[in-house]
């Protein structure tokens, strides 16, 4: 059993923020995979289903991000699971918008979900670092995280979450560079050629001109026919 948490902070209020992707991206696995109903519990909100031959429980903690550790750790000892066990979703200052990097334990870099987790069940759990770019001074940061994305980022920001939705069997098989493959192919796609893939033009057929009947005429009719 796999345990995926979503992070980001409760409420319509910060649903499009950029430090909510991680709930996105729980919410995109959830209704592409055909997970259960959300339902209230570890202070959090959960659906369960499948991934592959893998079951998956989806976590979305409410208790703000701060504090997003009381509600992994929750879910942690109820499931009976390990930190291996869990897989943690959240935004990245340090990668570019629409890049993602797998990580396995590490420290929290400054991230406060990150950090609260860290105090409730240690740090050796998989991380999903979603890429949301920089503000270009850590001063901006705090209102940087919590403004939505702009309209710009429609773009990108769908094909990442389609992509996460389409490897997330793949995550859940611990094929991680399967499920990044999934992901670059959304945000990346290899560029179409005028030529790749297209069948070759058939070289033009010369139409064939009409036999020419054998001249049966004497050397005498030829010069009278020049003279017609």
């Amino acid at each position: 059993m796999h345990l995926f948490v979503g992070l980001g902070n409760p409420g319509a209020k910060y649903a499009n923020n950029r430090h909510n992707i991680g709930f996105m991206a729980a919410d995109q696995i959830a209704a592409d995979h055909q997970f259960g109903p959300w339902k209230s519990k570890f202070q959090g909100q959960v659906a369960e289903g499948r991934l592959g031959s893998e079951k998956v429980i989806l976590l979305k903690p409410e208790t703000f991000m701060n504090l997003s550790g009381q509600s992994v750790g929750e879910a942690m000892r109820f499931y009976k699971l390990t930190p291996e066990d869990i897989t943690v979703f959240h935004d990245e200052l340090d990668l570019a918008p629409g890049k993602v990097r797998v990580k396995m334990g590490g420290g929290h870099a400054g991230h406060n979900g990150l950090r609260s987790i860290h105090q409730h069940i240690g740090e050796h759990y998989q991380r999903v670092r979603l890429g949301i770019g920089h503000p270009g001074h850590k001063d901006r940061v705090a209102q940087y995280v919590l403004q939505d994305f702009a309209k710009a980022d429609a773009g990108w920001l769908e094909d990442l979450l389609r992509g996460i939705g389409e490897g997330a069997p793949e995550l859940a098989g611990g094929k991680k560079d399967k499920f990044l493959n999934a992901i670059a192919q959304r945000v990346a796609p290899p560029r179409s050629s005028k030529s790749a893939g297209q069948p070759k033009a058939k070289p033009a057929v010369k139409p064939q001109e009409p036999p020419v009947a054998d001249d049966t005429r004497n050397p005498l009719q030829k010069l009278m026919d020049k003279f017609r």
